[in-house]
């Protein structure tokens, strides 16, 4: 299959995503579409090396935001119908929506809107699909409680790109999840993978629930339920 994957700025089942994403891409071609904030999130996160990985060669492109300006050229595969399937996964609220309105001036959204028009099926797997609390993780943090407040920080001096400043936080936008930082910090003062909970908007909920009355669009609960579709 040709499949277009769309990646968004979640950190939310952002994990499960790419692990989906490379195990598929060992048997299809897939082109990847990341968003401007899914190229941060994804750096955050020691992730973004591993999609870039699967890509390479034709239908298997790493599709940027950046790169594509205003017009989203290679969006305009999916209005012909050469994708057999796009996936968006994770989607964001922001993106999710954009897309219930109409809105496409993003890359994804921009795919999304395509793929409608082409007749191609799209499978959306929103963050904010019920009301309560939901347990998600976090990347590299600095915790200031176990901070030694060293006269040199270890972990400063090891990141390779000056993404820590001591005594205060880590620069998330630097950072590339490498955990050089949490391997050389003594006091345990770096966290990478905690786990915080976080409560759903109704609002963002309601727009999700949106997307089913979308005609080609199916919304998924889980990265796992995608196997279903492929």
């Amino acid at each position: 299959m040709r499949i277009g994957w769309a990646i968004t700025g979640a950190g939310h089942l952002l994990k499960e995503s790419v692990n989906l994403l490379v195990e598929l891409s060992k048997n299809h071609k897939i082109t990847v579409f990341l968003s401007q904030s899914s190229e941060e999130v994804l750096k955050m996160y020691g992730l973004y090396e591993k999609v870039t990985e699967v890509t390479g060669g034709y239908y298997k492109e790493l599709a940027l935001d950046s790169d594509q300006r205003f017009s989203y050229p290679i969006s305009g595969r999916f209005s012909l119908g050469k994708y057999d399937l796009l996936i968006v996964s994770p989607a964001t609220s922001n993106s999710v929506a954009k897309i219930v309105n109409g809105i496409s001036d993003t890359l994804v959204t921009n795919c999304v809107a395509q793929a409608g028009k082409g007749g191609v099926q799209t499978l959306i797997v929103p963050v904010d699909m019920e009301l309560g609390d939901v347990h998600t993780v976090l990347p590299s943090k600095l915790e200031l409680g176990s901070c030694a407040d060293c006269k040199e920080c270890e972990a400063a001096k090891k990141c390779p790109n000056g993404a820590i400043i001591p005594k205060t936080e880590v620069n998330l936008l630097k950072c590339i999840g490498c955990g050089e930082c949490k391997n050389s910090c003594q006091y345990g003062a770096i966290s990478e993978g905690k786990i915080v909970t976080i409560k759903m908007r109704e609002v963002d909920i309601e727009n999700s629930h949106k997307l089913v009355l979308i005609q080609g669009i199916y919304v998924l609960k889980h990265p796992d339920e995608i196997k279903n579709h492929v």
